[in-house]
């Protein structure tokens, strides 16, 4: 029991994605929603801790689905002080962290794709996750120093699309210079989103007519390398007002994916 129990309140993100051994990782799902998503994904559950108050209600359904694996329960401040956050809505999932798909997989049959260049920030990672999922984006690569999105935060903010749309990490020495060859290789158009003298309006027509697109987002503060600027076919901004410069890499990831998602498949 003690080694479940260190699962959740013991163990850091680094230790549950085992990164030496990501075959034998774990993360860990928060909300009913979420953890019914991941379930639905076909993730494998080890074992719940729930608020007791919520055993026979939100939480009763899902565990029934898993019948075979442990419950741990305890009150709200009892979990509060054993795992260090309060729990939203009362239930969190141990799952073993499942295998991940190549970048053919992700890209096949895809016409919209996103590429994350090092957004470290989960929360970022997380949002950016579920605007992709509701706007029609098919798949997404991060390069190898972006924020996990099976960490706790990235999961919950995503509300378990990660689980929802197929997604891959690039190798650090594949990004960006093979890597945007190797995406023109698959068809894929290349689009930098950034501000430069050279940035054409993200509704620019020449974009609509594209089969196939990779929207390339940078990390937040600095934005994309220069180096995959000077790599892509396009470099697109987000036209500004009141003179903001730019927004929250997020925010802007909703912009662009409602936009260049628009084309008719």
């Amino acid at each position: 029991m003690e080694v479940h129990i260190d699962i959740y309140a013991r163990f850091t993100e680094g230790q549950l994605l085992n990164r030496h051994e990501p075959e034998k990782g774990i993360f860990i799902a928060e909300s009913p929603k979420v953890i019914e998503r991941a379930l639905d994904s076909g993730c494998i559950p080890i074992s719940f801790l729930v608020e007791h108050r919520h055993l026979h209600s939100q939480a009763k359904e899902l565990i029934n689905r898993c019948a075979d694996i442990p419950v741990y329960t305890a009150e709200f401040d009892i979990l509060t002080q054993l795992t260090g956050f309060q729990l939203t809505r009362g239930m969190l999932c141990a799952m073993y962290r499942p295998s991940l798909p190549t970048i053919e997989e992700v890209c096949s049959q895809a016409y919209r794709i996103v590429v994350l260049e090092n957004i470290v920030n989960p929360t970022n990672v997380g949002a950016i996750f579920r605007s992709a999922a509701a706007l029609n984006m098919d798949g997404i690569l991060l390069t190898s120093a972006c924020s996990n999105p099976l960490y706790r935060r990235a999961i919950r903010v995503s509300m378990g699309t990660v689980f929802q749309i197929p997604w891959t990490f690039l190798d650090s020495s594949f990004w960006p210079h093979s890597g945007v060859r190797f995406l023109h290789h698959l068809g894929f158009q290349t689009v930098a989103m950034a501000l430069t003298d050279h940035s054409i309006c993200i509704d620019d027509p020449s974009l609509m007519r594209e089969e196939k697109l990779a929207i390339i987002l940078g990390t937040e503060g600095d934005g994309l390398s220069s180096s995959t600027i000077a790599q892509c076919d396009y470099t697109v901004r987000i036209p500004m007002a009141h003179g903001v410069d730019s927004l929250n890499v997020a925010a802007a990831s909703a912009v662009a994916f409602w936009q260049l998602s628009r084309k008719n498949r």
